[in-house]
């Protein structure tokens, strides 16, 4: 298990690293960052002037090895745009994504695992194939559009729901609604899939022959088995809901690391852009080791490959 754990945690390093240079190129393949910052009316003695103050004038590998190393320290650099240490905008920002990413996956589960069970118990039925084409219609369906229909239908007609801000927990309710739908085809597609091989196994029809409820066997034996892919698509999930929150916080005026992100880009604060996909990238790793020790306890195989 130990062993098993530390091959995942090494790979882990290696890919934060790989996002480190990764995403410190991009910015500087984006433009000149001194031409950005003095701005469009700037001349070429501002621009200079910019340029040695933010040390930009420094050769690139210089640059990204002091920005690593202060990253590494916890200090993600000054924002152009707020004037203000990123670290605490993101601080300050992250627990509206995070609790909205955690909502958005609590729905997902909740409505994908009994889908999928429903729809491996009823395999081939008209129900089943309900069941798959709500699936493909989830997939296919833009998160902004339905975002705006959630906004008209339940916040301006029936008015249940706030359309912007999180003052109260139901402001969180409608974008973890659209998060949800982004992840529930694959979650429901996979238990069902999983359902359906367990359904089918050896230990399944021996529980049947011993008189076991169908209810126990399903939700006791079955389902356990059925749970270890599930597991590991929640937790990359997670991650895709919240490095893709960045639409969802716009339409939704949720000011969130997203939304920091998307005024970041837009206003090529690049400090503040390097760090949220830092920062974002570490918690994705971090959720996928933490989905592999899930498996790995509940799988045993898996502890000594």
């Amino acid at each position: 298990m130990l062993r098993f754990l530390l091959r995942r945690a090494v790979l882990a390093l290696l890919v934060c690293l790989t996002v480190l240079v990764i995403s410190f190129a991009l910015t500087r393949l984006s433009g000149d960052l001194a031409i950005s910052i003095a701005g469009p009316n700037a001349t070429e003695q501002d621009i200079a002037t910019v340029r040695k103050n933010y040390g930009l004038d420094r050769p690139l590998p210089t640059q990204f090895v002091d920005w690593a190393v202060h990253a590494a320290e916890g200090d993600l650099g000054r924002s152009y745009l707020y004037h203000a240490p990123v670290a605490g905008l993101i601080k300050e920002r992250m627990p509206i994504t995070l609790t909205l990413g955690l909502t958005g996956l609590v729905i997902a589960l909740v409505v994908a695992i009994p889908l999928g069970v429903i729809a491996a118990m009823r395999e081939g039925s008209l129900l089943d194939r309900a069941i798959g084409l709500l699936a493909l219609f989830g997939q296919a369906m833009p998160s902004f559009w339905l975002s705006l229909v959630l906004i008209i239908w339940l916040g301006l007609n029936l008015q249940l729901l706030p359309i912007s801000g999180v003052d109260t927990w139901q402001g969180y309710i409608m974008p973890g609604i659209v998060l949800a739908f982004s992840a529930i085809p694959a979650l429901m597609r996979l238990t069902r899939a999983g359902m359906i091989d367990a359904l089918s196994s050896d230990y399944i029809r021996t529980a049947r022959a011993k008189g076991l409820s169908s209810t126990k066997i399903v939700l006791k034996h079955a389902l356990r088995n059925a749970a270890m892919p599930v597991v590991s698509v929640a937790a990359v999930q997670l991650g895709f809901m919240l490095g893709g929150s960045i639409v969802i916080e716009a339409v939704f005026a949720l000011h969130g690391v997203g939304y920091l992100a998307w005024e970041s880009i837009s206003k090529n604060d690049f400090p503040v852009v390097q760090a949220v996909v830092l920062i974002l990238a570490i918690i994705y790793i971090g959720l996928t080791l933490l989905a592999d020790a899930m498996n790995a306890v509940l799988d045993p195989r898996l502890r000594a490959a």
